[in-house]
């Protein structure tokens, strides 16, 4: 008996010990999460319009986000001069915003501003109004509305300086839909619809018009980290290589000519961090 005793106190004294630990708590999950981007383009189309004429990107940036909803972000990419840039050569946009989730509902407030260091406004005239856009850098700023359902969303972005530097275009804007649907097994595929409205910058012939849709399909596949993708691109914008009627997108560059808008597959390989 006092052997059993003796055991019994033995055993409870080691016990007592361990059912007196506590588990140590668990490390709060951060509010802030920042993240990069790297990328290589075949080419580079913005809105569907061709930025590097027809030579390849290389493009990066890094997004902060917020629990609380808001965000602020850098993205950059190389561009010609020969496509609307002047002694130009690399797009630096900045952006921030909010962005609120509703369930499988999404909603993003934000504005953006675009601007290409070195750059000279290449002198284009509006012709409503005679206007000649001023010296100094291209650039543009806009805000915009988003709103997102699973794997389908919309945008909806308006100018609030004149857009990319263009005279008097100042309220300009693009209407865009995009979808990404996951297939499984890290294949993926996703469309694009946009229209740009260029507010007060066309009269009754191609050459000056700047109002166009464009569109894009590809497919992508996740290789352990590292996206491939191959995208077709295409858009209504008038632009020719015919020097008597080149169109608003057709650019003649030291001796080379390009529709600016002409459809396009662009391949590309990038990867988020």
């Amino acid at each position: 008996m006092k052997k059993s005793l003796v055991a019994l106190a033995l055993a409870a004294a080691f016990a007592l010990p361990a059912y007196a630990q506590t588990a140590a708590p668990a490390a709060e999950a951060s509010p802030h999460t920042l993240t990069g981007n790297l990328g290589l383009f075949s080419s580079y189309r913005f809105r569907g319009i061709d930025q590097t004429f027809g030579k390849p990107a290389l493009q990066g940036g890094f997004d902060y986000a917020h629990t609380s909803g808001f965000y602020v972000g850098n993205w950059n990419s190389n561009v010609s001069e020969s496509a609307g840039f002047p002694d130009g050569n690399l797009e630096m946009d900045l952006y921030g915003g909010y962005k609120l989730a509703l369930g499988d509902v999404g909603l993003d407030f934000g504005a953006i501003y675009y601007y290409y260091p070195g750059s000279e406004k290449a002198g284009f005239t509006n012709p409503s109004s005679g206007k000649v856009n001023g010296s100094g850098s291209v650039r543009n700023g806009e805000i915009y509305i988003g709103a997102s359902w699973k794997f389908l969303s919309m945008k909806y972005s308006y100018a609030v300086t004149d857009y990319f530097s263009l005279p008097d275009t100042s309220g300009s804007s693009y209407l865009e839909f995009n979808g990404n649907y996951d297939l499984g097994n890290g294949w993926g595929v996703n469309g694009h619809l946009g229209s740009l409205w260029l507010k007060d910058f066309h009269v009754n012939t191609d050459a000056t018009d700047g109002d166009y849709i464009d569109w894009k399909l590809g497919v992508t596949k996740d290789i352990n980290g590292f996206v491939v993708g191959l995208a077709y691109v295409d858009s209504t914008a008038k632009g020719s290589c015919d020097a008597g009627n080149p169109g608003f997108y057709g650019i003649s560059y030291s001796g080379s000519c390009k529709d600016l808008g002409r459809g396009t597959a662009v391949l590309s390989l990038s990867k988020t961090f």
